[in-house]
């Protein structure tokens, strides 16, 4: 998918749209797309066979000052965790389903990504 020049917004929702459409071509079902709360923001959310998928998207236009996934800090796991266990209690009973924490990093136009599966 070829990024025009919009918006950083416009771009961010752009680069996660090419990200869904990347994930579903790998066989991955749709769950949720940005899932807020007070303690932090899932990017994507799927299901990849009987395991429950929770996806940053990171983008970068060039790798030359390292990976978009280089950006993904310990304080960012951490808030990613606590947004998922929100979202856990708000939308399962127990028992709760495997889970685990993803990272696509894209870079370029068009953007290519480098999936990186139980990332933390």
């Amino acid at each position: 998918m070829a990024i025009h020049q919009v918006s950083r917004r416009a771009m961010g929702q752009q680069i996660e749209a090419a990200a869904e459409q990347f994930l579903r071509g790998h066989g991955l079902e749709f769950e949720a797309r940005n899932y807020y709360t007070r303690r932090g923001e899932i990017d994507l959310i799927f299901r990849h066979n009987n395991v429950l998928v929770f996806i940053e998207v990171r983008y970068r236009k060039r790798n030359s000052y390292g990976s978009g996934a280089e950006t993904v800090t310990v304080s960012k796991q951490q808030k990613l965790r606590l947004a998922a266990e929100h979202y856990l209690q708000q939308q399962y009973a127990q028992p709760l389903p495997d889970c685990r924490f993803d990272v696509l990093s894209g870079c370029g136009d068009p953007v290519t990504f480098d999936w990186i599966q139980n990332a933390f």
